[in-house]
């Protein structure tokens, strides 16, 4: 085997030259050069050989007998087997005229005779090299275009798949929406029994705000399409810190009491009662975190939310004074700690992805793993950031900072809390039709108009409807839109064609329980004039039916929580002195067992110990639990220790 035959083969070269010498010389080079070459003698096995082999190159001779090289390179660039194969002209014709009709008929370079053989090398390996680039650029073309395809076919897919989780997001709203939709209106119907105690009802006034948060929860959730596009915005508004605070303790306090666990809320004094952020966002941080700390908290355990402004970032005077507001934003830090089962090291780092459960999380089947991701991104919309800290068999604590703004107890819409008990006299009785498929819900509307002094019936479907609408002339319709027979799209098209011969024209609102924005226009655009989300509160209903029937009230004023009430939890370190005189009075040994609980940091045995003196010294009792619940045992100890030297 020959040096030659081993090289790689660098390209396939057609030579074509009447002249047998020039054929062998350049045959010769480059097959030394590492080509594979072949050589014909004429036009026609030019063109045959072509056809065939699909070289590389072509160096094409000009004066041949029969067919000379223009006619060659003519006919080989009109057929699509040939015609994208590069021809080197090489002759010894050297006039500018006719190295023009060269290009013309498709020639790629020209070489004049008599050659030299490195600038042949050079212009074939240049022609080489331009084709190899074009083949390289004309595959990767290809692989583009199918690229293309596959990513429409996938983007298509995703289109699918978008749609029918749109279409699962909504039969789950309606799903959801609907029974929650009755748990919150029988709650309202039932607050009208006069004969209810002032306990019964608190507690369902208690069901009616956790209904709201459970509702508010499921907004969040479903809401998919405005999470994963990344387009939730952040709705600043201004509002009493201390009363969310309040409202959040209730609400946890019973069940943390059914597990025997401390339930501690400690606001730092320089914590402004009036801020403006995102109230609800910031409700459901501190809802998810709160219940996560009670559900692996074991039993007679401990768990505190703490809240204070951010280090080196004190507000500013005006942002306490009511009387003197300020543009200033501050961060307000807080902190969840409980002393529950704890997170593992490995677990933390996945801890705020989707879907994603710790392994005391998967033992307790409950939760979907969505909370901690969305109050990952709530936080971070609010200008915030989230850690945590955790210690397994230990416990757990979360902290995160929003950006805030000050605000002022004017700035606070104070709603005035009334209840409409009947219609005023001198007005007509107004026709009421309720349309659901939902039994539950039909009877809810029932009992919230009929006692009022409305005139209701109710229809099962859309069917039904225009058929009582013809029969019976309604007022108002209140109008679900997801009902088997006809749904009530179709029925309020119906009814408005309808009215066209009648002259008559009747309200109707549409009840939806979609969570979606883009069905507002969907809904009005059939007719409907107007709509409400359930779950609904009895008071629009009311106010709707004001505006649209001029409908008047006799109503029974409410209690109104007072704005600015102060929290009960808010402490407020007392000094040194006061707790000296106190302390010195008690006995050296109490004093020391006290010291000594604080300084092995055995927050329950401290209690138990300060429960002790509750009734002797109630006073220092009560002073020493409000350290303990703000966690200040190092406040305990310093002064524990300067009564024992």
């Amino acid at each position: 085997m020959t040096t030659n035959q081993t090289e790689e083969n660098k390209g396939n070269i057609l030579i074509v030259d009447d002249t047998p010498e020039n054929l062998q010389v350049l045959s010769a080079t480059l097959s030394d050069r590492g080509y594979k070459v072949r050589g014909v003698i004429n036009g026609k096995m030019a063109i045959r050989a072509a056809r065939s082999g699909s070289p590389d190159l072509i160096l094409l001779d000009i004066k041949m007998p029969e067919m000379d090289g223009y006619e060659v390179c003519t006919q080989l660039k009109v057929d699509p087997k040939t015609s994208e194969i590069p021809v080197i002209f090489i002759s010894a014709l050297d006039e500018v005229l006719d190295k023009v009709t060269a290009f013309k008929v498709g020639g790629v370079d020209f070489i004049t005779k008599p050659f030299h053989v490195a600038e042949v090398l050079a212009r074939l390996e240049h022609q080489l090299t331009i084709q190899r680039l074009k083949k390289q650029l004309i595959d990767r073309n290809t692989e583009l275009q199918q690229e293309i395809i596959e990513r429409k076919k996938a983007e298509e897919a995703a289109a699918a798949a978008s749609l029918a989780k749109s279409q699962f997001v909504a039969n789950m709203s309606h799903e959801l929406r609907t029974p929650l939709n009755a748990i919150l209106g029988f709650t309202q119907v039932m607050s009208r029994d006069s004969s209810l105690g002032h306990e019964n009802i608190e507690n369902l006034r208690i069901i009616n705000r956790s209904g709201q948060h459970l509702l508010e929860l499921i907004n969040d959730v479903l809401d998919l399409s405005k999470i994963e596009a990344g387009i939730i915005g952040l709705d600043e508004r201004s509002f009493d810190l201390y009363q969310v605070l309040d409202t959040l303790e209730e609400m946890f306090q019973i069940k943390a009491e059914t597990k025997n666990l401390q339930l501690r809320f400690s606001v730092q004094p320089n914590v402004p009662q009036y801020i403006k952020t995102d109230e609800k966002k910031l409700r459901v941080c501190l809802i998810n975190l709160l219940g996560n700390a009670i559900k692996f908290t074991p039993n007679c355990g401990s768990i505190w939310l703490r809240a204070s402004v951010q280090a080196n970032q004190q507000p500013a005077q005006s942002e306490i004074n009511p009387n003197s507001p300020s543009d200033d934003s501050y961060f307000i830090l807080f902190e969840v700690e409980d002393r529950g089962v704890g997170i593992a090291t490995a677990e933390i780092e996945k801890l705020f992805e989707a879907f994603v459960q710790t392994e005391a999380g998967k033992q307790a089947a409950d939760g979907t793993g969505l909370g901690l991701t969305i109050t990952k991104k709530y936080v971070e919309i609010m200008g915030g950031d989230i850690e945590v800290d955790s210690v397994l068999g230990e416990g757990t604590s979360f902290k995160f900072n929003i950006r805030v703004f000050p605000a002022t107890s004017s700035e606070i819409t104070v709603v005035t809390l009334q209840r409409a008990i009947a219609l005023e006299p001198d007005q007509p009785v107004y026709r009421i039709l309720a349309v659901d498929d939902n039994q539950e819900n039909r009877l809810l509307l029932v009992k919230m108009l009929q006692p009022i002094g409305f005139e209701v019936r109710e229809a099962e479907n859309g069917l039904q409807a225009v058929e009582l609408w013809e029969s019976w002339h309604p007022d108002l319709i209140w109008l679900d839109t997801r009902m088997p027979v006809m749904d009530g799209f179709e029925a309020v098209r119906q009814i408005r064609a309808k009215e066209k011969q009648t002259g008559r024209r009747t309200v109707i609102i549409a009840l939806t329980a979609s969570t979606f924005e883009e069905r507002k226009g969907e809904i009005i655009a059939a007719g409907c004039d107007d709509f409400v989300r359930k779950p609904f509160q009895e008071q629009l209903l009311f106010d709707k039916m004001a505006s649209y029937l001029g409908v008047r009230y006799i109503y029974q004023e409410l209690p109104a929580l007072p704005v600015g009430a102060l929290r009960r939890y808010f402490v407020s370190e007392k000094p040194d002195s006061f707790f000296s005189p106190l302390l010195a009075q008690m006995p050296r040994s109490w004093v020391q067992e006290l010291y000594d609980a604080v300084n092995d940091v055995d927050e329950e045995l401290a209690i138990q110990i300060v429960d002790r003196i509750s009734e002797t010294h109630p006073t220092l009792a009560e002073a020493l639990k409000d350290l303990l619940a703000d966690y200040r045992l190092d406040r305990i100890m310093d002064l524990t220790q300067s009564i024992l030297q």
